[in-house]
């Protein structure tokens, strides 16, 4: 099924959720008026007794663009992006939170970036012009080091490899695959492997506003190991398709 009721979309967006119940319904208002690239909406969630999923198929009844993607990968943000990039129809794709934090005004530039070559366009908050508000002091201080290290000395091409808002070629994902299985360490793992392959990736400065209802699902000390491993992954001489997927023990078959 096309999500853009007009043809083939331009861009996927990917809005993966937990019990947002009938705040998404401002999320979705907010990224389809920001929105005019022919795009579809794949609002992905673990379980049909989440509490998003009647606003959701409520809002879908009345919007073709908007689809409700039941996961079955597996519980929690990894899996449910990894599940909604598979099932994505256009050639980019971009992944948001429900949570009101991103711009989704930014989304049509982000993803004409990756049309016009960029594997990855990261919504950036530490270049200049970007920002970071109401964010607690210890999850700024650690996201914002690790981008500008990795901008200054991995020369990853963003200052904000962490955030979780990028547009990506499609193709680039089906070519080096996603292998995180936690949290939103997908982010960073694609922008360490475009680098390690010496692929373009561009950035656009970004305004983030922390949420103001519910509860952030990132969970620093259970997911800093995974996120160091793509940090340190980051650094390091060029290689090929093959080189790449052999170190991070990909199969490919």
């Amino acid at each position: 099924m096309i999500g853009s009721g007009r043809g083939q979309p331009r861009v996927s967006i990917l809005i993966p959720v937990h019990d947002e119940g009938s705040g998404i319904v401002a999320c979705l208002d907010r990224v389809l008026e920001g929105v005019t690239l022919p795009c579809e909406v794949l609002v992905v969630f673990d379980s049909p007794e989440d509490t998003t999923v009647p606003w959701l198929e409520k809002y879908a009844e009345a919007e073709p663009r908007v689809l409700p993607v039941h996961n079955t990968y597996g519980r929690g943000p990894a899996d449910a992006i990894r599940f909604g990039v598979d099932r994505a129809a256009a050639p980019v794709v971009v992944v948001t939170m429900a949570d009101g934090c991103d711009d989704p005004q930014q989304i049509d530039a982000l993803a004409r970036l990756v049309e016009r070559g960029v594997v990855v366009a990261a919504a950036s908050r530490y270049s200049r012009g970007g920002q970071q508000v109401g964010v607690p002091t210890l999850k700024r201080t650690m996201s914002k080091t690790a981008g500008l290290t990795l901008c200054w000395f991995a020369r990853v091409g963003t200052h904000d490899a962490t955030n979780s808002f990028k547009a990506y070629s499609k193709a680039f994902i089906e070519d080096v695959g996603i292998q995180a299985d936690a949290g939103f360490e997908m982010g960073l793992e694609l922008v360490a492997k475009a680098r390690r392959l010496r692929k373009p990736v561009a950035e656009l400065p970004t305004i983030w506003l922390d949420r103001t209802q519910g509860v952030s699902s990132f969970k620093v000390a259970a997911w800093l190991s995974r996120y160091l491993r793509w940090y340190f992954f980051a650094f390091g001489p060029k290689l090929t398709l093959e080189e790449l997927n052999r170190r991070t023990g990909r199969t490919v078959s």
